[in-house]
């Protein structure tokens, strides 16, 4: 196990690919207007690559028209102090239609809007890197209770 000079263990590509092939919600940075923003996405992974559904005209369709875009998934227990991330650095482009159909059949891709969200977008996944917290120290609530501040 590799330990950065925080304490954090840091993953190998696949063991980051494996946890966002099992998440479904994160998190794209996109620049729009010339200012960074950053908007929770549903997604999946399909084949080494980040599918998310964003809708024709938003700006967020148009940030990601070959644009290089960072995207993070976590999962964090706050209780425990534990959990994981993972940064994807790569390009976004419009899916093409051999991509579409998988991530959409079965609601691969979370709907998280009412209506719309009928475009695809692929992310590649260029630099991958992770960290995970494992835990190792007692929970919030069983430091707090015997009085040790964390």
């Amino acid at each position: 196990m590799d330990i950065d000079r925080n304490g954090l263990e840091v993953l190998s590509r696949p063991q980051c690919l494996a946890l966002l092939a099992g998440a479904s919600l994160g998190r794209v940075g996109v620049t729009v207007d010339a200012l960074p923003v950053v908007l929770p996405v549903g997604f999946c992974l399909a084949d080494d690559r980040i599918l998310i559904r964003t809708s024709p005209g938003t700006k967020l369709a148009a940030a990601l028209r070959g644009s290089v875009v960072a995207f993070e998934a976590d999962d964090v227990d706050p209780l425990y102090h534990a959990g994981w991330s993972v940064l994807v650095t790569g390009i976004a482009r419009t899916a093409g239609e051999g991509e579409v159909a998988p991530a959409l059949d079965g609601a691969r891709i979370p709907r998280w809007a009412p209506q719309g969200e009928d475009r695809v977008v692929a992310i590649s996944t260029d630099v991958v890197t992770g960290r995970r917290l494992v835990a190792g120290r007692p929970p919030v609530i069983e430091r707090t209770l015997h009085g040790a501040r964390g």
